[in-house]
């Protein structure tokens, strides 16, 4: 197991390595000029020439790379041009915000998913089945920024039951139910995707687990249903697993337009405000810290894969 988590580690290097470059540069070529929109229109030569040189922005772009690398390996993410503030407490302020929605759509989306893929897996032929598929192929196929004005529209300025925007209320906010309010729906917003795909990814597991020869042996020793869904749920537990790392990554890099829609002051709202004001540091050390999380989300998933099968990676 040890050599396997050395071997995952290692192997994620040159993957950030190869992200941390792809964000380099695409930040590099974004339109826009970050020091005139700091100095405004009224700024003298002289004075753009000073702040491009403070900034380091006049250096070379292999200079400009290896600065800002070997400051984030060492925990400092530069400083945010547009709040002339550390960067780092921004962005983790922010990603703890992210990490709580997606949480709640994560617990939302595998729940659900897992419960609509066995109706269709098990009750194949009866009218639940068709319904659960139904509503796994609309939740995959409606884009997620439609549904979220369609829940501020229909569901929050109608019932008046959940806020539209932000995680507290402004005043006398803060507490666990004030933030309950706040997070449905955005959560449910983010949910429904992965939640849909997890439904078809299960149900053809738990179909194609049925259907194996230890599960006719099971039955003709007389084993229960339920002990039989038992043991062909364990065998479902890789797949599974696969699946809901993968959309748990989606969830942490792909709630940028609920964010923005809902206001939630997350990660992906923080770029996305950043992105207008040409906030280079913000941008960069936001996308590399979504980066980082998807690739130690996905070492989590195969040291559990391994765990409940040692053959997978043997």
């Amino acid at each position: 197991m040890v050599s396997f988590l050395v071997k995952r580690i290692l192997s994620a290097v040159p993957i950030l390595i190869g992200v941390s470059i792809v964000v380099f540069i695409m930040i590099k070529i974004i339109p826009g000029d970050p020091i005139a929109s700091l100095l405004g229109p009224t700024s003298t030569a002289r004075q753009r020439a000073d702040l491009t040189a403070r900034l380091g922005l006049d250096r070379a772009l292999p200079v400009q790379y290896w600065a800002w690398i070997r400051h984030v390996l060492t925990g400092d993410l530069g400083t945010s041009i547009a709040k002339q503030t550390a960067v780092r407490p921004l962005v983790t302020s922010a990603f703890e915000n992210t990490l709580v929605l997606t949480a709640f759509s994560a617990v939302f989306a595998f729940a659900g998913g897992m419960v609509l893929g066995a109706i269709s897996a098990l009750r194949r032929g009866r009218i639940s089945a068709t319904i659960s598929n139904a509503v796994s192929l609309v939740s995959i196929s409606v884009p997620q920024y439609s549904i979220s004005l369609l829940l501020i529209i229909y569901v929050a300025a109608r019932t008046h039951w959940f806020p539209t925007s932000g995680m507290f209320n402004a005043v006398d906010g803060g507490t666990w139910g004030d933030l309950g309010k706040h997070i449905v729906l955005p959560g449910i917003a983010a949910a429904l995707v992965p939640m849909g795909i997890i439904a078809r990814m299960f149900r053809s597991t738990v179909i194609d687990v049925m259907s194996m020869e230890f599960v006719d042996a099971l039955r003709s020793r007389g084993l229960s249903e339920r002990r039989i869904l038992r043991h062909a749920f364990h065998n479902t537990l890789p797949t599974l697993l696969t699946i809901a790392g993968l959309q748990l990554g989606y969830l942490l890099g792909g709630v940028i337009f609920i964010e923005t829609v809902f206001s939630w002051p997350g990660v992906g709202l923080l770029v996305y405000q950043s992105i207008s004001q040409r906030d280079l540091p913000v941008i960069q050390a936001g996308v590399i810290v979504s980066a980082l999380a998807f690739v130690l989300i996905n070492i989590v998933v195969d040291t559990l894969q391994t765990m409940i099968d040692p053959q997978i990676h043997a």
